[in-house]
């Protein structure tokens, strides 16, 4: 009877218990409906009985973890959906039920949507929160007041999202327990709270790689417990580092690189004596570096390169005990190299390339050490190469050129481990064969070209290197020797130079033994002795693309295979002694007349026909009798002219060949030389560019030639082609210099500038052909989760309003923030760019462009006291910028209308409301998912009313780019 009596309490404990189960149940079903699975990982995610020893079968749900007390209740206290291929939103609706959640990680996955604000008012036990890798959106959800002090977090981590508006603010810096912080790669805008720095318990706190503007508060400094902390990778305004920060007396880590900061590094950082990575490159850091830096003896990596240093490296970085990586490359750093540095037990990585070095290396250098990897090249450093450089056999890469180093390659010999060596461009002498070693071993990138080395090419040198990929010799004039055999069959030899070299003797061909390799793409010989016939089994090589054989001493015929090609696309072997004709071929796609001259038996196109010369040979004994006395007469008059002509015609090409290379900031400091191979190697249209070393035709069509090249790192780049007179070089350069600097996050940067006297290519970031405004704007209307998009908000005119703003705010920087003022001159959809599968960040093409043409194709740069003030400011430049803000309407308007042609032309104007509501409506229509009476519908109207009054046809009428943008900023 007792027990009977006891039943009704135990049986509304087990109700209770039991009804709390069914609800987690449904809780966790009804997320899993909004989920999309597509890996059906949560295929055991079934309504079942509970299971045999009596807990609820949710416990054993893939990704459930459940705590169980003694009287074998459960509640569920885990969920972790991570990596499991998921995508959907997540309902606080259920989140709300799962009240007694410890951990949720939905990391990894496709979730969209915004993150439930649940999750911060009603999970009090949440210690670890990681939606990482994601792409919620929306705000971030702000933290109750009321929920502050009995929430347990420890770990927010929302890295790689796609949040936006501010971060969140006060409330969040108030959770006592919170020790990571992850808010990076997201879209946050606008300053870090200074609430930030009351944090009381934080260790790590990362914010980079959002859109945070405005000063780094010097509030953080305050945040005694933090051991690592990453901001960079923003646009702050351009303030100076807080000295304050010198006080996080636990800073393990500390990355505010690409951040747009400026002033001096803070002396105080030398009280991080925890302090082991320190990263601040790719800002505009000016002063020296605090010698006490020295004192930092924990520090590891060090990182200051891309900014505007000045001074030496302290001679108290000897001190540095436990430092693998320094660089300070792109700098303006001077004086000598410290001794000290040799004896550093940990470096691994001394880049210190692009400054104002002078003296030699550290004589004992890498014998202390496992230097790995040493760039000290475009300095003014000389002396050999120290005799330990490989002692410990890890160096890998040895980067030297542009310096003024001498003696000999010995110290080389035993550099097993070397993979790439530039030491191009110094007075490096003596023989190569001691580069063997490295060779045999996997070196895969060498160059050695314009030194004094003799003693030509060894044949064993290149038999036995496998993996060589890159192998450069050119202008060594004492060089001399003969070219090896193995160039053909060398497994993965894709580039192989030795122009100018004095070298002699047949070119080899391939054969039988020595098939020619499927990697060999470009050979150049030019400016040598080679003689011999051109070897037609050269033309079986179904790789080769570049072959330059001009100037030597080649004779015979060409061979009909080389017409057949299928991948010869470049072939020079003008000025040699080659006779007949030239196969006829449309293989020779980059080639003309200039490949082939210099050959004086040489006939067919696009020389002189082959039979005019074939009758010149035919003719009769009296014609040449005649030809033999008058020749006594004309002798010296056709040698006094042969010689003018030849020295014209050196001073013509001499000053046609000569090529300047500047790099803008982004770009690494090639030559261009490589410049000209890379564009040589990769552009695909004939009517793009001619040769390196020819003049193209000027232009004069309203466009710029265009192509996609590969540059040496492998970085790609667009190029386009301006040819031009030689009186109008200097004031057009001059003008693409100040294109050159322009940088902003809405514009498309021109990185370099290579050029001769009558032709230079322009160098720009390369954008997909298809990711272009005009391309997307109509897939962007169907959908609101399209493929071509990343959105950031849940609404298609979010995205579009984005698109606005940055157009807006790049033309704006053109007009108003460049001094003198560009204009952009052919603003279209078309030249609008975004990269790849992100509509969000437009990147405006082309500006400038239109004033590079009117330059060459008007008077306005015939005198040589023309500059670029004078071209910019001129009365025609000002109706540029009219007619950019007309532009800039147009393309708002075209944005709104999902690509549609605009119907309304001139009756919309602020004086005729009723056709302007007549085209709002349309415009409504057209954004449907704009509800009436919303915010999104108040910032159409405005987007419109701006349109209308930048397509004003009266031109006085239009707003300027300034007052346009804060117009449109009025509604924000």
């Amino acid at each position: 009877m007792s027990i009977f009596f006891l039943t009704p309490l135990l049986m509304i404990i087990l109700i209770t218990v039991s009804s709390f189960a069914s609800e987690e149940e449904d809780a966790l079903l009804g997320l899993k409906s909004g989920i999309v699975d597509r890996s059906n990982s949560l295929r055991d995610w079934t309504k079942v009985n509970q299971t045999d020893n009596g807990s609820s079968s949710i416990c054993i749900w893939s990704g459930i973890t459940c705590l169980t007390d003694t009287h074998n209740n459960s509640v569920v206290i885990g969920l972790d959906l991570s990596q499991r291929n998921l995508s959907g939103s997540i309902s606080g609706k259920y989140i709300n039920i799962l009240s007694n959640l410890v951990l949720l990680n939905l990391s990894h996955n496709s979730f969209t949507g915004e993150l439930p604000a649940e999750i911060f008012t009603t999970l009090a036990n949440l210690t670890v929160l990681d939606i990482s890798r994601n792409s919620f959106d929306g705000h971030f959800p702000t933290v109750p007041s009321n929920a502050q002090k009995k929430n347990q977090l420890s770990i927010l981590d929302a890295f790689s999202n796609s949040f936006s508006g501010p971060l969140p603010d006060q409330q969040l810096s108030k959770l006592e327990f919170l020790k990571v912080l992850n808010l990076a790669g997201s879209y946050f805008e606008g300053p870090i709270p200074a609430s930030y720095g009351s944090f009381k318990n934080l260790e790590f706190l990362h914010l980079a790689g959002n859109l945070l503007d405005g000063e780094i508060p010097p509030e953080l400094g305050s945040l005694k417990t933090l051991t690592h902390i990453e901001i960079g990778y923003n646009s702050y305004m351009q303030g100076s580092i807080p000295p304050e920060f010198g006080s996080m007396t636990q800073l393990q880590y500390l990355d505010i690189a690409g951040a747009n900061i400026s002033g001096s590094i803070p002396s105080t950082f030398c009280n991080l004596r925890h302090l082991e990575s320190l990263f601040l490159f790719r800002n505009h850091l000016t002063g020296s570096i605090p010698s006490c830096f020295g004192n930092i003896s924990s520090l590891k990596n060090l990182d200051l390169s891309d900014n505007s240093i000045t001074g030496p490296i302290p001679d108290t970085f000897a001190k540095l005990i436990n430092l693998r990586l320094l660089s300070l490359m792109y700098n303006q750093m001077n004086s000598s190299i410290p001794r000290g540095i040799e004896n550093l037990p940990n470096l691994e990585a001394l880049l210190i390339w692009n400054n104002l070095f002078t003296g030699s290396l550290p004589l004992n250098l890498g014998m202390n050490s496992k230097l790995k990897w040493v760039d000290v090249s475009n300095n003014n450093l000389h002396g050999n190469i120290p005799a330990g450089i490989c002692y410990n056999r890890a160096l890998s890469r040895l980067i030297l050129f542009s310096n003024s180093f001498t003696g000999e390659l010995s110290t080389l010999t035993n550099c097993s481990s070397l993979v790439r060596l530039r030491i191009e461009n110094n007075s490096f002498s003596g023989d190569i064969f001691a580069l063997k070693l490295s060779l045999r071993y996997g070196a895969t990138y060498v160059d050695l070209s314009q030194n004094n080395f003799t003693g030509g090419i060894p044949e064993n040198l290149m038999a036995e290197a496998p993996k060589i990929e890159y192998f450069n010799v050119s202008y060594n004039p004492g060089l001399g020797g003969i070219i090896p055999s193995h160039i053909w069959s060398l497994p993965s030899l894709a580039n192989f130079s030795a122009s100018f070299c004095n070298i002699s003797g047949d070119l080899p061909q391939p054969t039988p033994n020595f098939q020619c390799s499927s990697s060999i793409s470009t050979v150049e010989l030019s400016g040598n002795k080679l003689s011999g016939d051109l070897p037609e089994s050269i033309a079986s090589c179904e790789a080769l693309n570049i072959l330059d054989l001009s100037h030597n001493k080649l004779s015979g015929s060409i061979p009909d295979q080389f017409g057949s090609s299928s991948s010869l696309a470049l072939l020079n072997i003008s000025f040699n002694q080659l006779s007949g004709s030239v196969p006829r071929s449309n293989n020779f796609i980059f080639t003309d007349a200039s490949a082939f001259i210099g050959n004086p038996d040489l006939c067919g196109a696009p020389l002189k026909p082959c039979n005019g010369a074939l009758a010149a040979l035919s003719l009769s004994a009296r014609r040449k009798s005649v030809k033999r006395r008058i020749s006594l007469i004309c002798f010296g008059v056709v040698l006094l002219v042969a010689a003018s002509i030849c020295l014209l015609l050196y001073l013509v090409w001499h000053q046609k060949v000569l090529w300047k290379m500047i790099s803008f900031t982004g770009l690494p400091e090639f030559t261009a030389k490589d410049i000209l191979r890379s564009i040589n190697s990769t552009y695909v249209n004939v009517n793009d560019f001619s040769t390196a070393t020819v003049e193209p035709p000027l232009l004069s069509s309203s466009s710029l030639n265009i192509c996609k090249v590969v540059l040496p790192t492998g970085i790609t780049v667009s190029v386009k082609k301006i040819g031009w007179e030689s009186r109008r070089r200097r004031v057009i350069s001059e003008f693409i210099n100040l294109l050159g600097n322009v940088r902003h996050k809405n514009l498309v940067r021109l990185l370099g500038f290579c050029s001769n006297k009558s032709c230079g290519y322009l160098l720009f970031d390369y954008y997909l052909p298809s990711e272009n405004l005009s391309a997307n704007i109509v897939r962007l209307s169907k959908a609101r989760d399209t493929a071509t998009t990343t959105s950031t908000t849940n609404s298609r005119w979010a995205v579009k309003y984005k698109i606005i703003m940055g157009i807006a705010r790049g033309l704006c920087y053109l007009h108003n923030d460049c001094h003198p003022p560009i204009p952009h001159g052919d603003l279209k959809a078309t030249n609008i760019l975004f990269d790849e599968g992100n509509m969000e960040e437009p990147h405006l093409a082309d500006f400038g462009v239109k004033a590079i043409l009117r330059m060459l194709n008007n008077g306005t740069t015939n005198s040589v006291s023309s500059t670029v003030d004078d071209l910019i400011e001129s009365a025609s430049i000002k109706e540029e910028m009219y007619r950019d803000i007309c532009s800039f309407g147009e393309i708002i308007l075209e944005i709104l209308r999902n690509g549609k042609p605009i119907n309304a032309g001139g009756s919309i104007t602020p004086s005729n409301p009723t056709a302007g509501e007549s085209f709002l409506r349309e415009v409504l229509d057209e954004n449907d998912e704009v509800k009436v009476g919303t915010s999104e519908e108040s910032e159409i109207k405005l987007v419109l009313e701006v349109a209308l009054l930048c397509t004003s046809s009266k031109p006085s009428n239009r707003p300027t780019m300034d007052e346009a943008l804060k117009l449109l900023l009025s509604g924000v």
